[in-house]
């Protein structure tokens, strides 16, 4: 496999530092992909409204299966946007999540993107 010229190579530079930041600053406010998807916006929107909830009180809210809940539930535990405790009431083991305020703050960010969004058709 032939080696890129030099020429190549310039073409394909990366943008320095101070172009990529304002860049960012320029660039419009895209929606929290994270939180935008169905499941993973109720959950969220749950919990901000609950102290907490169950495993399975969410499960019934969203009307969905343990293993979409589970996978939904665990890639907001990741982003820290909820945390789960995991206990035995009894005998029986119980899976409780919290809204964490990481969680608030993106689902706050989220909602005035949305409202921005919606005025801005509004106002067409």
């Amino acid at each position: 496999m032939a080696k890129p010229s030099a020429l190549a190579e310039e073409r394909v530079q990366k943008p320095r530092a101070e172009t990529r930041g304002r860049a960012a600053e320029t660039r419009p406010l895209e929606l929290d992909r994270l939180i935008h998807e169905r499941i993973r916006l109720g959950i969220v929107s749950a919990l901000a409204v609950n102290e907490s909830l169950t495993f399975n009180d969410l499960k019934k809210l969203m009307k969905t299966t343990d293993g979409n809940l589970s996978v939904h539930a665990r890639k907001l535990e990741e982003a820290r946007y909820i945390a789960c405790a995991k206990f035995f009431e009894g005998r029986l083991p119980k899976t409780e999540y919290r809204l964490t305020p990481l969680g608030r703050k993106a689902l706050e960010r989220y909602l005035d993107h949305m409202e921005a969004l919606i005025q801005a058709t509004r106002d067409r």
